[in-house]
């Protein structure tokens, strides 16, 4: 698999992968959610479930990493039909960022205008704590300043310069902080800015200081790529992330992060970040 940036699917593949999908649901999906490491439980809550292992879906890429069912489930929640995409793609995997978001193109396909994003990060706020749940408000795209940007190559003219400071929907974040507050959870409720590097090395602590410096509060491995296609696309973008480990930034401290630290972190706040979401999509 080639990590380059040449445009591998055409929009006759993402529509084959589309109607062969739409072929098998009884109705088409108006919400997505891309469930991160862990996460995937979200599925669990939809009811009419209709569940399809990516390795059976034309044109689909396939999930290598732990903590990553590999399918998309469709059914019901609080109402509104949705799509979960349990088990993302990453760059790190081995994937170029074409293939990464090659399933957003086929949400949007399918009729979805709001996408959800949750991933686990890692602290870089001070201020934050282990399992607490930040609102995403902005991010900062570090495989873009590389040149590793989903949209470069070939490119639908009716939207080539998309416009990136609206890129998280503010309305989407004042309906969940109001689930939040009827939930009772906002003192765990934070906002802040998620910083994506490509991974699969944690960082530095030299790196850690600069992404502070930079005003990220947190790091992950995901996310931003889905969410600069979703934008393209037109699709309004909520995103969550769990913050399942601090990251280090004194020479001097033992810890060392570790992907099966983010695992337990998860499944310890899981349900608090089911709930939520749920309680979100049951608002729109």
């Amino acid at each position: 698999m080639s990590a380059s940036n040449e445009c591998r699917y055409k929009y006759e593949e993402c529509k084959d992968t589309a109607d062969w999908l739409l072929s098998r649901i009884p109705q088409r999906p108006t919400v997505a959610i891309i469930c991160g490491s862990g996460l995937g439980g979200l599925a669990d809550l939809l009811e009419n479930r209709h569940i399809f292992p990516y390795q059976d879906i034309p044109n689909f890429p396939k999930s290598t990493v732990q903590g990553h069912a590999g399918q998309l489930v469709f059914g019901e929640l609080r109402g509104k039909q949705c799509v979960c995409m349990q088990g993302r793609f990453h760059f790190y995997e081995g994937y170029n960022i074409t293939t990464v978001t090659y399933p957003v193109r086929v949400f949007f396909l399918l009729g979805v205008e709001i996408l959800i994003v949750t991933n686990a990060a890692g602290g870089l706020n001070p201020e934050f704590s282990v399992g607490d749940i930040m609102m995403i408000k902005d991010h900062i795209n570090m495989p873009g300043f590389a040149g590793q940007n989903p949209l470069c190559g070939p490119n639908d003219e009716r939207v080539r310069f998309p416009c990136m400071s609206d890129a998280y929907d503010k309305d989407l974040a004042h309906l969940a902080q109001e689930a939040a507050e009827e939930q009772g959870c906002t003192s765990y409720i934070r906002h802040g800015v998620y910083c994506m590097l490509t991974g699969p090395t944690f960082e530095t602590i030299a790196e850690c200081r600069v992404l502070q410096m930079l005003g990220a509060d947190a790091v992950g491995m995901s996310t931003v790529p889905e969410v600069v296609v979703a934008r393209h696309c037109g699709l309004r973008v909520f995103g969550l992330s769990l913050i399942t480990n601090k990251v280090v930034t004194d020479y001097d401290s033992k810890e060392r992060a570790n992907h099966e630290e983010v695992l337990e972190t998860t499944r310890m706040r899981t349900e608090d970040l089911q709930r939520l979401v749920s309680h979100l999509v049951g608002k729109l």
